[in-house]
């Protein structure tokens, strides 16, 4: 029989086959060895059915009129590839132009039953023609489906003679991740190569010449259909007789031989590697976007799971592919290319209504919007024309994913340390898609080089604890049920939860509620865009915890919309703004971006124009300018979705992680500081980013406790905090200054803040609204009108008053029980008063402050006093009278004896409260002087109960400045550091005094917006006493031999206040001031000797009796020491003091307010236009022209009404 023209030497029949597959098979025959197959007119045939690990013979010549079977553990590879077989490389010439000139036809049938021709006709692969005979034969790039330009081949492995053995298992995983698949699916991911690769290689290179020994192939048993969904109509390929280029080879070809290789030199294997990312994208690729994006289901067949699970553990994506004449299913669109945004031109009409919304160039569909032919949006603008966006992490220079078809977001970095090796690829850096090949982003820098951790608190010397109620309107809103989310846009402030409501903050009327039903809650809302500014707060969008979207109309108080299921049954967490769209984000991470309809708003009527997965874990998410800042946990990741879908959704490629700080809770922007992106953490800490590099800036420690939310006014932030307090601070100074701290929440946590960008426009006044877990939603003043107008009068105070310095000498003592009596025991103790009046200079006020008068150690004596009834015994009572009075009279005697006889001094107060003893004496000049005197005591032990631990508070006027002195015993012992934070912060915030009623005189006497009923709201503030703050983490030896040395600044550093006042940004005594200590310290001494304690406790060395003030600049401090008197365990403390005391003229006064006034009305003027602006053009949408026409048409609306009318 002579031998087909069109079979190779051998008989075999010419098949074209894949280099790699045909490489195995080649090794593992002898190169003697032909084992002869009866020829097939066609070039397109069917291998026949091999066995893993099993020696069989040549195969069987197939049967007419049948199709071959294949077993169940081989796979059908794709449309464009074919069984490979043993090739012959002595007749490559007989080869190139057998395949050249065969027809695609069905294959002849290899078994007796029949079947149907095959559905796809693909012309068989071709191989150049060369002038060297190859060893085996390149398969043509043209052959394939979807040829991957980008896919280059790994550096080729020379051959060995070593059998190679592929290792049997049930699902072969894919070596080609990237490769396209007859199905355009964008849900069928690729699969990782072979773990194995580099063990073959070796293997390869050590084979020996063996018998032929097919490898076994087992490929999931993809079922025989898969062909037939392409359909018959495919056009066949026309083979070109042109080389392929290097990049369009696939990874299964032998690359062509080399110049300098031998004719009877084999051409090693391209062994597939995992194809890196592509340059860019071929336009060819790209799909119109026709359709709203959906996701297609998981396949159901196993290798397709397994290619879905590559795809979640690695991150790897697929370009788009190449669109295919087949109609279903519906191919998924991409993204058209970016059109870049034109500024809407809307004239100004003082005589018409409202503009309508202006069109956003980057709407899919705007033409089909009424007016938007009026705006001119340049769509030729060349792709590297387009603002430029950082596509690297702050921390390498890594290519950001390529471009994804609405699949899940990347959420695994392959070059990442925590992925496994065999998932792992080098890094690359390529331009992102989009963007031409020469254009390269500047390097981003590395966030540890950048930033800084600021451990130095926020300065509240100068806090203000005045709730900053709205001026007009209600100031707060009972809800009477438990919202725990709300939105707010002009006069209305929308409550949801179980119920949602709305409520007008003019007048706090309830316009609108109603009950989602049992089991059912809202848990996310937001006021929707109006057709224009005017129309702005008449709908609102509602999400609940079952995935499903509703819009209720405030005035019809109705609902209008409703999509059930949009978020497959999860939990809508936020609910996003975004000009005139609305975005909605669900607890697994879907984000829907609603763009407008024809009508230039968001229907819910409709589908979402996109669909994004983001990460889960949501815990705060911002939109910054485009850009969706998303916080999970401690990782911040930054996302751009868009309506159209023209861009890359994932800006960085690694999240954001502030070191350092607790979980993200919350953030804000500033318009004073453009640029910063702040968020605030769960440990009290605020991170500050960049908005152009995204470095992280700066880490600050504003508070210890845990921030609840953030809101950006002016140049201040607000900080909402579980505690229910809001501070304000000033960011522009540094440190930061704390500018306001108050009770917002009756002792409940902050739940939300939001400042109202509206509220300018809508009410001529800057609103803040905060809610609380107290069921309660609070109106604030934005613009903080009492404290500017305070301020204000304060900075100018000079100018309608005179001020007067008065000396005031200060002595503090515990004195351990001792009588004046006791002082006659020895001569330095008997003159200790009289040298203490005779240094003072004859001072205008002298305080002394007593603890332990009596005998605390003395339990019979303490019980008695706690225990004993209501009407005390007259015999105790006149006892611990009598020791009062001893020392008041000692006291008295002392000041006629050794003080000039021209200075005469009154007893103007005493106090008592279980051993401490306060005693105030004036001189006789100033007593006239004085007014409003109150004394007052806070008890501190056994939980309040009890006085043997607490404080003495006396106040009084001199003139028009308010003086308070403060005489405490805190809790003892050295590890009870917290216990005397506490009983300090009890007793500065306890309302002890009357408050005052006079607005005027609160502003002229008082400061921190306070009214006279706590401590810290007097102008000059003197705080003595036996605070018994100890020396940490020193041994009592060690400081006893310190104190001998004299090295004070070594124990200063250890001193508890002084180390709560630099690092507890709570602690109530960083608002004071101490001269530097100069002296030993004043505790524990064996009573009657200057040896420090030597009894069985042997107490450390303490400061414990200390002297502190705070004065706003008019308190100063001369001298600062301590007193030799051995009959107490204590060392007196004094210290010489001037304070500046005001006196006020009413006339000047009156002229000094007007003028502040004036000067918080232009300034009330200015934020106005700039709020009102910027409410405009960043929230509505406006252009900066037709803004300013709103804002001029506005001001003449008002025209003729008083400014501060102007609401």
């Amino acid at each position: 029989m002579e031998p087909n023209p069109q079979d190779g030497t051998d008989a075999s029949s010419l098949k074209p086959v894949s280099s790699l597959r045909s490489h195995f098979e080649k090794m593992n025959k002898g190169k003697e060895e032909s084992p002869a197959v009866t020829a097939s007119p066609s070039p397109v045939a069917t291998a026949p059915p091999v066995l893993p690990r099993k020696r069989t013979p040549s195969p069987k010549p197939p049967l007419p009129g049948s199709r071959p079977v294949r077993p169940k553990s081989m796979v059908i590879l794709d449309a464009g590839r074919t069984k490979p077989q043993p090739p012959n490389p002595r007749d490559h010439a007989t080869l190139m132009s057998t395949l050249r000139s065969a027809p695609a036809a069905n294959p002849p049938p290899a078994s007796p039953r029949p079947v149907r021709p095959p559905a796809v006709l693909v012309e068989p692969p071709h191989s150049p023609p060369h002038s060297k005979a190859l060893a085996y034969p390149t398969v043509d790039a043209t052959a394939l489906l979807n040829p991957d330009p980008t896919k280059t081949p790994a550096t080729p492995v020379s051959p060995s003679s070593r059998p190679f053995k592929i290792p049997s298992r049930t699902n072969t995983p894919s070596p080609e991740p990237r490769r396209s698949s007859p199905r355009p699916s964008p849900t069928r991911p690729p699969s990782p190569p072979p773990p194995r690769r580099s063990a073959e290689m070796k293997r390869e290179r050590e084979a020996k010449p063996s018998p032929i020994v097919p490898p076994p192939v087992n490929r999931a048993d993809k079922p025989g259909t898969r062909l037939s969904t392409v359909g018959g109509n495919v056009p066949k390929p026309e083979p070109g007789p042109t080389r392929p280029r290097p990049e369009q080879r696939s990874p299964f070809g032998t690359p062509p031989s080399k110049a300098s290789m031998m004719e009877d030199e084999e051409s090693p294997p391209m062994l597939p590697t995992r194809p890196a990312r592509p340059m860019s994208y071929t336009p060819g690729l790209v799909r119109t976007n026709t359709l709203p994006a959906v996701f297609n289901p998981r396949p159901v067949h196993p290798t397709g799971a397994n290619k879905w699970r590559d795809i979640e553990t690695n991150g790897l994506t697929r370009p788009p592919l190449a669109p295919t004449p087949r109609i279903e299913p519906p191919a998924l669109p991409s993204r058209p290319p970016v059109i870049p945004e034109s500024a809407p031109k809307i004239p100004a009409n003082s005589a018409m209504k409202p503009p309508p919304r202006p069109v956003r160039a980057s709407i899919a569909g705007a033409a089909s919007i009424p007016g938007a032919n009026q705006i001119a949006v340049n769509t030729t603008i060349a792709a590297n024309q387009q603002p430029k966006r950082i596509s690297s992490t702050p921390t390498t220079q890594f290519a950001p994913p390529p471009t994804r078809t609405h699949v899940r977001s990347m959420t695994v970095d392959q070059t990442s340390e925590r992925t496994p090796l065999e998932l792992r690829e080098p890094p690359k850096r390529f331009p992102s898609a989009g963007f031409s090949p020469t254009n390269s982003d500047p390097p981003a820098r590395e966030p540890s080089s950048t930033t800084q951790t600021t451990t130095t608190y926020p300065d509240a010397t100068k806090v203000n604890r005045r709730p900053p109620f709205a001026k007009q309107g209600v100031y707060e809103i009972q809800t009477k049920y438990d919202p725990r989310r709300f939105d707010v846009c002009g006069e209305y402030v929308c409550t949801s939860g179980n119920l949602t409501r709305v409520w007008n903050v003019q007048d706090g009327e309830l316009l609108l509620s109603f009950s989602h039903g049992e089991g059912i809650k809202a848990t996310s809302v937001a006021f929707k865009p109006g057709l224009n500014v005017d129309l702005e707060g008449l709908r609102i969008w509602i999400g609940n915890n079952i995935g499903e979207l509703m819009e209720a109309d405030v005035a019809t108080q109705s609902i209008v919309g409703n999509k059930t299921n949009i978020h497959g049954r999860c939990e809508v967490i936020k609910i996003f703004r975004h000009f005139n769209e609305m975005w909605t984000l669900d607890e697994g991470g879907t984000l829907h971006v609603w763009g407008p309809d024809g009508d230039g708003i968001p229907n819910l009527n409709n589908s979402p124009h996109q669909t994004y997965r983001l990460a889960k874990g949501h815990t705060f998410s911002i939109i910054v300018g485009e850009q969706l800042w998303y916080a999970t946990g401690k990782e911040i990741r930054i996302f751009a979705p868009t309506v159209d879908g023209n861009s890359q959704l994932q800006v960085l490629m690694r999240p954001l992680i502030t070191e350092g700080a607790g979980e993200v809770t919350s953030g804000t922007v500033l318009k004073s500081q453009p640029g910063k992106v702040y968020f605030g953490h769960t440990d009290g800490k605020v991170s500050i980013y960049s908005e152009k590099d995204f470095t992280c800036l700066s880490v600050l420690s504003i508070t210890t406790y845990k921030i609840n939310s953030l809101a950006g006014v002016g140049n201040y932030i607000w900080a909402a905090y579980n505690t229910g307090k809001i501070s304000i601070y000033d960011v522009q100074s540094s440190p930061w200054v704390v500018k306001k701290d108050w009770q917002a929440h009756n002792d409940t946590p902050a739940l939300g803040l939001i400042a109202d960008r509206a509220s300018f426009y809508r009410l001529g006044r800057q609103q803040v609204v905060s809610l609380g877990a107290d069921n309660m939603v609070k109106i604030w003043d934005g613009l903080l009108e009492d404290d500017f107008l305070e301020n204000e009068m304060k900075a100018i105070d000079s100018q309608y008053s005179v001020f007067e310095d008065i000396r005031v000498q200060v002595m503090t003592w515990n004195a351990g029980a001792s009588t004046p009596s006791s002082l006659r025991n020895t001569e330095s103790d008997a003159v200790f008063i009289q040298n203490l009046l005779r240094s003072s200079e004859c001072p205008d006020i002298f305080v002394f402050g007593f603890q332990e008068l009596v005998d605390l150690e003395d339990k019979t004596a303490t019980a008695k006093r706690l225990f004993k009834s209501k009407k005390k015994d007259s015999t105790d009572q006149e006892r611990m009278s009598h020791q009062y009075r001893d020392w008041r009279d000692f006291l008295v005697r002392n000041l006629d004896d050794f003080m000039p006889a021209d200075h005469l001094y009154h007893l103007l107060h005493t106090a008592t409260l279980v051993g401490l003893f306060t005693c105030i004496f004036v001189k006789s000049t100033l007593r006239d002087r004085i007014r409003n005197l109150s004394g007052a005591d806070v008890k501190r032990g056994m939980g309040g109960l009890h006085g043997n631990k607490g404080a003495i508070v006396v106040r009084f006027m001199v003139d028009d400045t308010s003086l308070c002195f403060i005489n405490c015993h805190l809790a003892a012992g050295q590890s009870h550091a917290n216990s005397r934070h506490n009983d300090i912060a009890a007793i500065l915030d306890s309302t002890i005094f009357p408050v005052e009623a006079d607005p005027s005189v609160r502003i002229d006497s008082y400061i921190g917006g306070g009214d006279g009923s706590m401590v810290l709201d007097h102008e000059l503030c003197l705080l003595n006493g036996d605070l018994n703050y100890r020396i940490d983490t020193m041994s009592r030896d060690t400081v006893v031999y310190a104190v001998k040395a004299n090295n004070l600044a070594k124990l200063l550093e250890r001193d508890q206040l002084l180390v709560a006042r630099r690092r507890n940004p709570a602690f109530r005594l960083r608002a004071f001031d101490e001269m530097p200590i100069q002296f030993a310290p004043t505790y524990k001494y064996d009573v009657g000797t200057d040896n420090y304690d030597t009894s069985e406790k042997k107490r450390s060395p303490a400061w414990c009796d200390r002297l502190l003030y705070r004065g706003s600049g008019r308190i100063q401090q001369f001298d600062y020491r301590r007193h030799e008197v051995r009959v107490s365990d204590h060392r007196p403390v004094s210290g010489l003091f001037k304070f500046t005391v005001k006196s006020i003229s009413p006339k000047k006064r009156i002229l000094a307010w007007s003028d502040c006034q004036q000067r918080f009305e232009d300034l009330k003027t200015k934020a106005a236009n700039d709020e009102k602006l910027f409410y405009l053009m960043n929230v509505i949408g406006y252009d900066s022209t037709t803004s300013k026409g709103l804002i001029q048409n506005q001001l003449k609306r008002v025209a003729g009404r008083p400014s501060h009318q102007q609401e």
